[in-house]
């Protein structure tokens, strides 16, 4: 059988892990939490996903990557993009999340609550 890491749905689901945050552990290093993953009957891996307390920190590196800049080098309209782009990802249900993103951003928390009070009207 293949390698499980050179497995093809493996490497299919490389862009979906990095996106949440997680890997892919051999069947003997399967644990309680893990997501296993089978192919043709045969548990082949599984999927751990790293703890919540990374969860905003990988949301906000995967927007300063799609906006080319960091949340605090961001124009007031871009930081505005970025608040939404984050609320849209769930990233304001995180506990401090509001008070962590505006000190990224180097703006106070009321900013980005006016920011979300804006976004949620439209």
């Amino acid at each position: 059988m293949t390698d499980t890491l050179d497995h093809p749905l493996i490497r299919a689901m490389d862009p979906l892990l990095s996106a949440i945050g997680g890997r892919v552990v051999l069947p003997d290093e399967l644990s309680p939490g893990d997501i296993p993953i089978a192919w043709e009957n045969e548990v082949i891996g599984g999927v751990r996903v790293d703890s919540l307390s990374t969860a905003l920190a990988r949301m906000v590196d995967q927007i300063e990557t799609e906006l080319g800049s960091s949340l605090a080098n961001l124009g007031r309209v871009e930081k505005q993009a970025a608040v939404r782009m984050l609320d849209e990802r769930g990233a304001f249900m995180l506990r401090r999340a509001i008070e962590d993103v505006a000190a990224m951003m180097e703006v106070s928390r009321i900013t980005i609550y006016n920011y979300l009070n804006a976004i949620r009207k439209d």
